[in-house]
């Protein structure tokens, strides 16, 4: 589960190329409900 969790916010962060502090916010915010929604599957 956490490896998966894992690989799902790597795949994030690589295929979404940020520039800007508010970019990388939203990543970041998106990577975290990934990994909840993962959690949540489990």
């Amino acid at each position: 589960m956490f490896l998966r969790a894992l690989l799902v916010t790597i795949a994030i962060f690589g295929l979404s190329a940020c520039e800007t502090m508010e970019g990388a916010g939203e990543d970041i915010e998106n990577a975290g409900e990934a990994i909840q929604d993962e959690a949540d599957d489990e």
